[in-house]
């Protein structure tokens, strides 16, 4: 007879309860089945951090807990940085189309851009032979002053924003001197055109209409009881007597 702990070669469990082992695949999936379900209980990892969620909803920035902020911060940074490389080629592609033929040393009058810069190129050039300036340094003058006063004028610096006035009045100055004769007007235009397009960001905010402020008069109203009273002179020393009496030696 087979013992009690061996049947048909095989360990014969002790009671009903005792079972065989599992396979390690199907020891693996109840292991994730059971850390899953524990993490769901109130105290578990994923029922904590979808408290967390659910409070953020109704709480302010500072009592939302840390790894939501890190998630947005690293979310914003992202997006942020996709917008710029987008805004990077479509400017990129932008300028290429504008500009229609890559500029000469001298500048080239082809294209959007070139029908702009080649009559201030032109202009600051003539204006340099009377000069002891090169044309060069003219030139990089001029746009350095129209980045500042871009970049400043974005900023809301008002030095900024008369530098940049200054330099959109002045450049379209320079091209109507300098631009030929039969598309002088059209020169022009195009550049008022540009130059009010980007006064969109150098004049971000400014307004002509007046800041009125309307404060309403503030009355305080103190009611106070004024009482005036007579306080009687004080007699001198050793006058006790009154109107009445008479002093003894006058008697």
């Amino acid at each position: 007879m087979p013992s009690n702990k061996q049947m048909n070669g095989q360990p014969r469990p002790n009671n009903t309860l005792d079972q065989y082992e599992l396979p390690p695949a199907r020891k693996d999936k109840q292991r994730l089945r059971i850390a899953w379900r524990k993490s769901w209980q109130e105290d578990g990892f994923l029922y904590q951090r979808w408290e967390d969620v659910f409070q953020a909803r109704h709480a302010g920035w500072h009592e939302i807990a840390t790894w939501i902020k890190a998630a947005a911060l690293f979310a914003g940074l992202s997006l942020i940085v996709m917008m710029v490389d987008t805004a990077g080629n479509i400017a990129s592609a932008t300028l290429k189309g504008l500009s229609g033929a890559p500029a000469t040393g001298a500048g080239d009058g082809s294209g959007l851009w070139g029908t702009v810069d080649h009559p201030i190129r032109m202009f600051l050039a003539d204006q340099a032979a009377h000069l002891s300036v090169a044309p060069a340094a003219l030139y990089a003058f001029w746009q350095l002053t129209g980045l500042l006063g871009l970049i400043g004028g974005f900023l809301g610096n008002a030095g900024a924003r008369i530098a940049w006035l200054l330099f959109g009045t002045g450049s379209l100055a320079m091209i109507w001197s300098a631009a030929p004769a039969g598309g002088r007007a059209a020169a022009t235009g195009l550049a008022a055109l540009m130059w009010a397009l980007a006064s969109t960001f150098a004049l971000r905010g400014l307004t002509l209409r007046p800041i009125v402020h309307n404060h309403p008069p503030q009355y305080q109203f103190n009611p106070a009881l004024h009482l005036h009273a007579t306080i009687p002179a004080p007699t001198p020393a050793g006058d006790d007597l009154g109107p009445g009496n008479v002093h003894p030696l006058q008697r």
